[in-house]
């Protein structure tokens, strides 16, 4: 693969090469036009944009799924139908605006165990219900050293379209690409049973880099402040 072609993702291109079409023909019929079009071409390019990430890989470290805001930290129990069992679990939420990298990492290396396409509706993304009722797809993880884990792509008001690039018994590595969500949407994680989140609502946090769990750490939630 090129360097040209790892700026963005494959997803991208044909979005890219679309307004980009679009553009030269408003052109032709205003300045202004093909301006705006333009601006909207960038814009495109900016969002399927593919960022050089540097993941941490001490064993333990669980790393965000996404780009984004953590909207929400609750402990629930996970559906019946994922076989986690029911013992509730830190579900950590990452809402993903039009303006961030829309591209989804593995949390942690393990085995995937299930994966699951869930049709629903399209709800603001950053709303609680979402996580229950908007269209998403979700991935179970067995963990190489015991445990699972479950991460879940979840469509928004403006996101139609949800891309897994793995399936049910592949083997994925901690940071690694596995899909895309366009264009605005969320990334719940369910972190393992007794794993305390070592993030904050309010915070930013960068998918592949950014670590929200230590599975080999006994240190408990954090807290913060707006300062």
């Amino acid at each position: 693969m090129s360097p040209i072609s790892k700026l963005i993702h494959p997803e991208g291109w044909r979005f890219v090469a679309i307004f980009a079409c679009i553009t030269l023909l408003l052109t032709l019929f205003s300045h202004t036009l093909g301006w705006i079009g333009g601006i909207l071409t960038a814009w495109c390019f900016y969002f399927f944009r593919n960022p050089i990430r540097v993941t941490p890989t001490r064993e333990g470290l669980v790393i965000s799924p996404a780009d984004g805001k953590i909207v929400a930290i609750k402990e629930v129990i996970p559906p019946s139908e994922w076989e986690m069992g029911d013992e509730p679990r830190v579900r950590i939420s990452v809402f993903l605006n039009v303006f961030d990298v829309h591209i989804n990492r593995i949390p942690l290396s393990g085995r995937i165990r299930k994966a699951i396409y869930h049709p629903g509706k399209f709800f603001n993304a950053s709303l609680d219900k979402a996580s229950e009722f908007n269209e998403r797809n979700t991935l179970v993880i067995d963990l190489q050293n015991g445990g699972d884990l479950a991460v879940v792509q979840i469509a928004g008001l403006i996101a139609r379209r949800i891309r897994c690039d793995v399936s049910r018994d592949d083997t994925v590595i901690t940071g690694s690409q596995y899909g895309i969500i366009r264009f605005g949407s969320r990334t719940d994680i369910y972190l393992p049973i007794g794993a305390a989140p070592l993030v904050i609502e309010g915070q930013r946090v960068l998918g592949g880099e950014t670590v929200i769990a230590d599975l080999e750490s006994n240190e408990m939630a954090r807290h913060g402040s707006v300062i």
